[in-house]
């Protein structure tokens, strides 16, 4: 666009009707067209002006729909807040804003952020981009070789990322009658999961209907999704992005999210956003010096950590054996690998869900039906005015977060679950500290148990066992507060994507995103391509 060959009015109408053509996938809740195409004709002036371009001048960019959006909805995907206006921007969005970005919408979720599927919405279910390799969303012949840009698809040497290295995970021809050559769909109404609960944002970037989007991360809700379809997705240190409008979940570990292609493009709207915000308490006063990301970066003195408590019991050996080439990877070219421990790591994920829901029944006690928000027809009472518009407005499983934490919370509970949660969170915290004390300096570790598993296969268990599995690799990094970034490795013997994740040390962006930006370049990932929709 600097150089005049696109227009950011070109990109945006680009990006309305690859939104509008995948339709089916249901990755926004709002599209907010005639305010893009506002905005793309100001970046036009800008760029053909006298005056600084700016960072992220022109760039498609969407919200998760719980970020809050001035003169927009922001529901939250609940009938809670189906029509809630807001009045003002959250931080995140007037930095995007102010840092020359096109928002084209608001993307879907799981209800209130509370799930790790995408699947608990309003007004539907996200589905995932990738689904298009094996299920025809656009009324037309998808092939693999389309979607990933490949001349030819041979065994055992497909395009699934680290293929530089020679990493392989015995991927199958597909088309063939080979059993794992294809997710097991139980009819032509199975698809494949986002993740959640930032699938639309995640659904977003992968599909190409936007170069950028912003999800909230409480216990990996950037990073899971982002694995399942095949993007980068970024949690920064907590404190380092402000959470003023972000409708809260859980206040101690939310932290506002970014999901990109390239782990560039993350450096580069992290650098937009980072700073100090007045409005937050919880940001850091500390000025944020900009990521620079070098081409010549060496893992030379670099010592990477191999946690052994994440050989979770349940991962997939394809993730398995992907996460062990990628360690040997590191070391081949300069890195010093081993193993450690996070002794703590075994408790994280129950004490997680205590902390979670006692935080959530907080949070939801605003919505009675009282200021704002969903009211319920019931004018018997005060007491029957609460119950209804909260049965009305909630789902089952806000509902049921709601009644754990307040259970947690109750005087003859409260030592012995929420006082206990906090000081195992401690543990978790100085084992992390612990550990880089010692001169690690990133942690390897996979983002999900597996790739993305089928609709039905995910709705055989409930929404808490879910999210007890699925968070099981990426939480540990919210209870410590310390950054975490989930890069693209390889594709499965399905031909669907798995991330590996880096942790690093509170505030040491730089490092962190430098180690995931060379793994990035040396691995060859192949994203998925959906640019031959365009001419459909």
């Amino acid at each position: 666009m600097r150089d005049g060959r696109l227009s950011p009015k070109e990109l945006c109408e680009r990006c309305l009707r690859r939104s509008q053509s995948l339709s089916e996938l249901n990755i926004f809740i709002t599209l907010t067209e005639e305010t893009a195409r506002s905005q793309a004709a100001k970046a036009v002036n800008r760029l053909k002006g006298e005056n600084p371009v700016l960072n992220l001048d022109g760039i498609p960019v969407a919200f998760k729909d719980n970020f809050c959006t001035a003169g927009t909805r922001t529901t939250c995907a609940s009938n809670m807040l189906r029509n809630f206006v807001p009045p003002y921007n959250a931080t995140m969005v007037q930095k995007v804003l102010d840092s020359g970005a096109v928002i084209v919408g608001k993307t879907n979720m799981d209800e209130f952020a509370m799930g790790s599927g995408s699947i608990d919405s309003v007004v539907g279910p996200v589905k995932n981009p990738w689904t298009l390799l094996f299920r025809n969303f656009s009324k037309k012949p998808v092939s693999h070789d389309v979607c990933c840009r490949q001349k030819t698809v041979k065994k055992d040497s497909i395009a699934h990322g680290i293929r530089k290295h020679n990493i392989h995970t015995d991927v199958p021809e597909l088309g063939k009658s080979e059993a794992s050559s294809s997710p097991t769909f139980v009819d032509n109404s199975d698809w494949l999961v986002t993740g959640g609960s930032s699938g639309g944002s995640a659904a977003a970037v992968a599909s190409g209907t936007v170069l950028a989007a912003f999800g909230s991360d409480t216990g990996g809700s950037t990073r899971n999704p982002a694995s399942y379809c095949g993007v980068v997705g970024f949690k920064p240190t907590y404190g380092l992005l402000s959470r003023h409008g972000l409708i809260p979940l859980v206040n101690s570990m939310d932290v506002p999210g970014i999901l990109t292609k390239t782990v560039s493009d993350a450096a580069l709207v992290l650098n937009s956003v980072a700073g100090h915000d007045w409005r937050d308490s919880t940001t850091v006063t500390d000025s944020f010096k900009p990521v620079v990301l070098d081409k010549n970066f060496s893992l030379h003195g670099l010592h990477v950590g191999i946690p052994k408590e994440y050989h979770a019991p349940g991962t997939s050996p394809v993730v398995l054996d992907v996460w062990r080439q990628a360690a040997d990877l590191l070391e081949r070219e300069g890195a010093k690998v081993s193993q450690v421990s996070l002794p703590h790591t075994q408790h994280s994920i129950m004490c997680y869900h205590v902390l979670c829901c006692c935080e959530v029944a907080s949070n939801m006690a605003r919505y009675d039906g009282i200021e704002f928000g969903h009211r319920a027809n019931q004018e018997s009472s005060t007491e029957g005015l609460f119950a209804a518009t909260r049965h009305e407005g909630f789902n089952d499983v806000v509902r049921g977060r709601i009644l754990a934490g307040n259970f947690f919370l109750l005087r003859r509970n409260y030592e012995r679950y929420f006082l206990k949660a906090q000081k195992v969170r401690r543990l978790i915290y100085n084992d992390f500290q612990q550990i880089f004390s010692e001169g690690v300096d990133v942690l390897l570790t996979p983002t999900t148990l597996s790739d993305a598993p089928t609709y039905s296969w995910f709705t055989q268990q409930d929404s808490r066992l879910r999210s007890e599995q699925q968070d099981v690799f990426t939480q540990p990094a919210n209870m410590a507060g310390v950054p975490a970034i989930t890069v693209p490795a390889a594709l499965s013997p399905r031909g669907l994507p798995i991330g590996l994740q880096f942790i690093g040390q509170n505030f040491q962006e730089q490092k962190l995103l430098s180690v995931a930006h060379w793994f990035e370049k040396n691995t060859d990932f192949l994203p998925l391509n959906l640019d031959f929709l365009d001419n459909a």
